[in-house]
């Protein structure tokens, strides 16, 4: 359903994690009962590296209105360089994103570690602010 089809004016966040290094975080969010919006959805990745920048546009297309990346930072026990290759990744998403009129602050990537709680119900909670001062996302026929 599209975001501009909502009743509810919260913003759909949809949040790549990484098994082993932020869902332990994102979990412990949980576990310790901290609030951020009902409206993020979570789907694990083994690295956030892998990730497609069509992966990220295909979510907006979806009805979410925004994506955030929750990298594995310099602790990736898979890549030494996945910092810099997530962050490229990003960057041509958001380069994808201006192409089609789709503002680029709708993606967003931070490094969260396992024991990053409150750095996530933070970022959830700015995010979700964000977005909500963006507007539904229009996206022009392909």
């Amino acid at each position: 359903m599209p975001a501009s089809a909502r009743a509810d004016s919260t913003p759909r966040i949809l949040v790549f994690s990484t098994n082993n290094i932020s869902d332990p975080g994102i979990d412990l969010a949980g576990s310790r009962h901290l609030h951020y919006p009902a409206t993020v959805s979570v789907m694990s990745v083994p690295c956030s590296s892998g990730l497609k920048p069509a992966w990220l546009l295909h979510a907006l297309a979806q009805g979410f209105d925004g994506v955030f990346i929750a990298s594995d930072g310099e602790e990736c026990a898979l890549l030494t360089d996945c910092a810099q290759r997530t962050a490229r990744i990003a960057a041509r998403a958001q380069e994808v994103m201006a192409e089609k009129g789709i503002e680029p602050q709708r993606l967003k990537m931070a490094a969260l570690c396992s024991v990053c709680a409150e750095p996530f119900v933070k970022y959830m909670r700015e995010f979700s602010d964000t977005l909500a001062g963006l507007g539904p996302v229009y996206l022009a026929a392909a």
